[in-house]
């Protein structure tokens, strides 16, 4: 059984020791984390990544960042509902000084970098990696140099597991506490297991790296995380709070911006909000609101309200079994309004994710991350293993690296792992612009300036 003393645990992620951190007046250490992903520079790249729709010029549609804001918020909300439980049924926590307010900044502080790891193009650009690797003849060039566990990694690309890696990197990882670190860990294992429990939500993906699994080990026992078996970890309990509030975000605004772009009807999106309501909705009401644009936007802060209220009612009634592991679900999937939020999503599908824009932006993902991923594994591969095919455009392209890259020290004798990984750190890096201008020079579509 885990213990709620233990979870929140305040402290800076550090491997290499653990040390309570000095508290300041003004902000906790979660506020701190807060801060401290809002100005970093990953953070910021979320702005031009697209979240379902390619940006319009007429409309608003949400990107990740905006995306990531709002699930903030809402995570926010349902940390400080449930933190005002928690610290009423436990009361060790207030000698620890533990808040309800701290148990809200750090469900936003995780929220907010719930995305932080996802590649340009959204989710098809997870698959475009991993494809790249299965399929492409210089993607599956590397197989025989590295581990079956490496190489499920690099099969399976996993933007949660890229999100850990970035928060934990020694050189550029943003020293957050480790309560925010396991909050943002929804799926606490790697990427190949002995065997996946279907029913465990917590191991529908992965959340970490073969070469990022002491990282978390070190989190899990400063923690007290209880392992399930040699593989997987039972979930930090916020963590189901803030995949609550991703879950909300993505299908309350996710349908909002479908009925904005007109690709489904006005009365269909507030029948279905109206669903989640239940009682509490008065369509007549409505028609004080004079445009579709005010009447969407009365309707979402209400029903995610109501959502917000339902998940904390069903974290409360579930927190014990997700202390002892026996609770494995998303919230969502056992709330009052989880028929209504499935009916939402499989709308979603047939509507807005298979809609022509959406697909045209994950065909052109595909072609770009294989482009890129295409010339540059090429020519490390012919600096490292085909040396007599080593020609000057490969040097060129090498030459487009970014700065550090891990360039030195590699050949037959050495694994390339840490080499493929700090490759698809790059590309997975770059925003949706970024990525399409550098495919369009290196395939010499465009030079640079035009």
């Amino acid at each position: 059984m885990m213990h709620w003393k233990d979870l929140l645990t305040a402290g800076r992620f550090d491997p290499t020791r653990f040390q309570k951190e000095n508290q300041e007046s003004i902000r906790t250490s979660f506020e701190r984390d807060y801060d401290r992903i809002i100005f970093s520079a990953p953070f910021r790249n979320l702005q031009d990544k697209t979240q379902v729709f390619p940006l319009p010029e007429h409309h608003f549609v949400h990107t990740r960042l905006t995306h990531s804001l709002e699930v903030s918020s809402v995570g926010r909300s349902l940390g400080k509902s449930a933190g005002e439980y928690l610290i009423h049924k436990y009361p060790d926590l207030e000698p620890a000084n533990v808040t309800a307010n701290d148990i809200g900044a750090i469900v936003a502080a995780a929220a907010l970098t719930h995305d932080i790891g996802n590649p340009p193009f959204g989710h098809a650009g997870e698959v475009a990696i991993s494809d790249f690797f299965k399929y492409h003849p210089y993607g599956y060039i590397w197989q025989p140099h590295v581990s079956t566990q490496e190489w499920s990694d690099l099969c399976n690309f996993e933007g949660n597991a890229q999100g850990f890696r970035m928060l934990v990197s020694n050189k550029n990882g943003l020293l957050l506490s480790y309560a925010t670190l396991a909050a943002f860990t929804k799926y606490p294992r790697p990427s190949l297991i002995f065997e996946k429990d279907k029913k465990r939500r917590s191991q529908k993906k992965f959340g970490f790296f073969i070469d990022q699994q002491k990282d978390f080990e070190h989190l899990a026992n400063v923690l007290g995380l209880t392992k399930i078996n040699s593989d997987a970890w039972i979930r930090h309990p916020l963590a189901f709070l803030v995949e609550a509030a991703d879950d909300i975000c993505y299908s309350i605004i996710d349908l909002e911006d479908g009925s904005t772009l007109g690709l489904v009807g006005m009365e269909q999106t507030i029948s279905l909000l109206g669903q989640i309501l239940g009682d509490k909705f008065q369509p007549g009401k409505l028609e004080k609101y004079g445009s579709d644009a005010q009447k969407l936007a009365i309707l979402r802060a209400m029903a995610i309200g109501q959502l917000v209220e339902e998940c904390v009612e069903a974290f409360k009634d579930k927190e014990e079994e997700m202390l002892s592991g026996t609770f494995d679900q998303a919230l969502t999937d056992i709330i009052p309004s989880a028929k209504a939020l499935a009916e939402i999503a499989n709308l979603s599908v047939e509507k807005i994710y298979r809609s022509t824009p959406v697909l045209e932006k994950e065909a052109a993902g595909f072609q770009v991350l294989e482009g890129l991923l295409e010339v540059f594994s090429k020519a490390l591969n012919h600096k490292y293993y085909q040396t007599e095919l080593y020609s000057g455009k490969d040097k060129s392209i090498l030459r487009l690296l970014p700065e550090g890259f891990p360039l030195e020290g590699w050949g037959e004798q050495v694994n390339p792992y840490p080499l493929l990984r700090a490759l698809v750190d790059f590309i997975s890096g770059m925003t949706d612009k970024y990525a399409l201008s550098l495919y369009r020079r290196v395939k010499g579509i465009s030079l640079p300036g035009t």
